[in-house]
């Protein structure tokens, strides 16, 4: 039956107010996380008077909030501005900083010196970089321990902050993950196996609460009809990011962030913009303008294995979605032969995305690598989490409701996309 135009109007509405929705509520609550990550590199040293030198790297804005300085501090702009205002509001920055960032030796706080500070850039966000001296007591031989409370959540400016370290103290080397619950390190109490679980956890964090790569990852899920497709990109997907995330991270590879997070953005709409088009082109032969009889039905990825629905719907096969090789009879559209290319080309892209989030650019060491392979298991831990439990979902909607499934896969589709095109958007002004 061919649908009247009333029927096509009420539910293109439908479709737009619910995109309309998300955008609204998702789109500038979502496209920059109200968290941040502290950096900071902890050395022993043998100097005469100082023990232990630090850099501690706060993200600009946030540092002059948090410190409660006046609107002419956080709202500098550029560089110079920047460096201006560390030391016009040095005394207050240095005290902020060492109520709360701490190194102990033999259980007592060493005395902290603040040596100057400068302003630096990562992933395109100004941070202040802050180099500390500590001259710390106590008998040779003891441990030293290092505890970061940098931007807790009840100062309300910013939720969840980690403090990311890397330390060379008492003849230990290794990276750490501070966090609220679990705010300290000690040298000879670090083991391995608990930095590795901070990293775990923090690959896992970041990409449950990254939004656009979740958003990517749901657009890929949305165009996958058979659990062939969900291994290809999904593979596809996690070899691209690795290889780029490790070299980007191990600071062997570097491009900007400025270029980075606004490709991202685009290879949501790209994706999300192929699922709309196959929707919108299965469901108009569906519509009772095409017959099943048709030779171009085999050239459909959405009626493989399945039968059309009067009303734009296609009823998926179960015990297709399982099968690995393609139904007989039907043609590779230009979306198959380009699917796996364009997931590749994008996961490469993610991979920087996720090694600018990481912030760490080091030099090659075991102890990082062990730390980035580490983070990025988190990550792909949850990426098959919301594989193993979108993607069933998704088939039993579209063989218990196919009409149903278009519609909504095809609002799903225009919200992601829209809130893709305003995150790329509002990612290119400031590069701009």
């Amino acid at each position: 039956m061919v649908h009247d135009g009333a029927e096509v109007i009420r539910r293109i509405t439908l479709v737009s107010l619910a995109a309309a929705a998300l955008v609204a509520v998702a789109g500038p609550a979502v496209a920059h996380d109200a968290t941040s990550d502290v950096y900071a590199e902890v050395t022993g040293t043998t100097t005469s008077d100082i023990d232990v030198v630090a850099t501690l790297d706060l993200e600009y804005d946030l540092l002059m909030k948090s410190a409660w300085l006046r609107a002419d501090a956080y709202a500098a702009a550029g560089r110079d501005a920047q460096v201006a205002k560390l030391a016009e509001y040095e005394a207050d920055v240095d005290a902020y900083v060492t109520a709360r960032f701490e190194v102990a030796y033999d259980g007592e706080p060493c005395a902290p010196s603040l040596l100057g500070a400068d302003v630096v850039e990562r992933n395109s966000v100004a941070y202040a970089a802050l180099d500390y001296a500590y001259a710390c007591d106590g008998d040779p031989g003891q441990a030293h321990r290092v505890t970061s409370a940098l931007f807790p959540d009840e100062e309300s400016f910013v939720h969840s902050a980690e403090t990311l370290v890397r330390y060379d103290l008492d003849g230990e080397r290794g990276s750490a993950v501070l966090t609220a619950s679990s705010p300290t390190l000690a040298t000879g109490e670090w083991r391995l196996a608990k930095q590795l679980g901070s990293f775990f956890l923090l690959g896992a964090e970041h990409l449950l609460f990254g939004p656009d790569h979740v958003l990517f990852l749901l657009a890929l899920l949305i165009g996958a009809r058979r659990l062939r497709d969900v291994v290809l990109v999904a593979t596809a997907f996690t070899v691209a990011h690795s290889v780029t995330f490790l070299l980007a991270a191990l600071g062997l590879v570097t491009v900007s962030g400025a270029v980075v997070e606004p490709v991202i953005a685009a290879s949501i709409a790209v994706v999300a913009g192929a699922d709309l088009a196959g929707l919108w082109r299965g469901g108009r032969r569906g519509s009772g303008r095409w017959s099943p009889a048709d030779d171009d039905v085999a050239a459909d990825d959405d009626v493989a294995g399945g039968g059309v629905v009067a009303g734009g719907g296609v009823r998926v096969d179960l015990r297709d979605t399982l099968r690995w090789s393609r139904p007989s009879g039907r043609r590779e559209t230009l979306w198959d032969r380009w699917r796996l290319p364009v997931v590749v080309a994008f996961g490469l892209v993610h991979g920087l995305g996720f090694a600018g989030a990481l912030g760490i650019d080091a030099a090659w060491s075991w102890d990082l690598l062990w730390s980035l392979l580490v983070f990025n298991i988190g990550i792909e831990a949850v990426q098959l989490g919301i594989v193993a439990v979108a993607f069933p979902l998704l088939v039993v909607l579209r063989s218990r409701a196919p009409r149903a499934a278009r519609w909504l896969l095809m609002a799903g589709s225009v919200a992601i996309g829209l809130v893709a095109l305003w995150w790329m958007v509002e990612r290119l002004i400031p590069a701009g």
